[in-house]
């Protein structure tokens, strides 16, 4: 019975991630409340054995029709990948506390902002270009990367909203990027999970599997209805990170 509880979960995780990120929002709960006696880290390394693979394809899905900007991609990727390790390693040492307070915060300026500017990431116009661009790409793969590694919750859906807000991408375009930096956090993560000892393989990727079933499902729904779709997911995947994430810090 967890096995099929765990599977459908995933299924979902795939689908919401694939679209703005925070498939892990569905996909952590879940892990920690099917298997109660597991340690804490092996469950985070299971989540990451099997959202990497839903969010592999899903960027591969992208690469098919949303044209990627690969000079600032990749060497963000880069600094997100090692970032993203650096906060795993981090987190061993000092501890969340305050960032988890702060986290429902800075969610429900998120929401308020995309809210209330409803053209906001309807139309696809870079504000940036050249070296500037990969800079700025750079550092929001170092910033974004770390906190990846070292908390996590929501990252897909803040690197959507920095290439929206500060970048000036479409929804879509921003969303289809956040998928490969995503990778590369994973990736940095996964790493240090399998190093450590703390994945559950053979769960991790059954799981995958139906990661990637949902994860096909959520971009060809993105692809077909466009940036306004992803906006309204968005929003709703915001809301219940704010909800989650102040539970989590003042009630849990």
């Amino acid at each position: 019975m967890e096995f099929l509880i765990l599977g459908f979960a995933a299924f979902l995780a795939g689908f919401v991630d694939a679209v703005v990120g925070g498939g892990g929002l569905i996909q952590v709960p879940v892990l920690f409340s099917a298997l109660p006696g597991v340690t804490p880290a092996t469950l985070l390394g299971t989540n990451k054995l099997a959202g990497i693979w839903g969010t592999s394809v899903a960027a591969v899905s992208y690469l098919k029709v949303v044209r990627l900007r690969w000079g600032m991609i990749l060497p963000a990727a880069m600094m997100a990948f090692a970032l993203s390790f650096c906060g795993a390693v981090a987190v061993t040492h000092v501890p969340s506390t305050y960032l988890r307070m702060a986290l429902p915060f800075i969610l429900c300026a998120i929401a308020v902002y995309t809210f209330k500017k409803k053209d906001l990431g309807s139309m696809h116009a870079p504000r940036y270009g050249g070296d500037k661009e990969r800079l700025m790409a750079m550092l929001a793969g170092a910033g974004i990367g770390f906190y990846d590694g070292f908390f996590g919750p929501g990252t897909g859906s803040f690197l959507v909203f920095i290439f929206v807000r500060l970048f000036g991408y479409d929804f879509l375009s921003a969303s289809a990027t956040s998928k490969v930096l995503n990778v590369a956090c994973n990736a940095a993560a996964l790493l240090w999970f399998g190093y450590s000892g703390h994945i559950l393989w053979q769960l991790g990727l059954s799981m995958a599997v139906c990661g990637v079933l949902g994860s096909l499902t959520g971009t060809r729904l993105a692809i077909k209805h466009g940036s306004g779709f992803v906006r309204q997911l968005f929003l709703i995947v915001v809301c219940f990170l704010i909800i989650k994430t102040s539970y989590d810090a003042f009630l849990s």
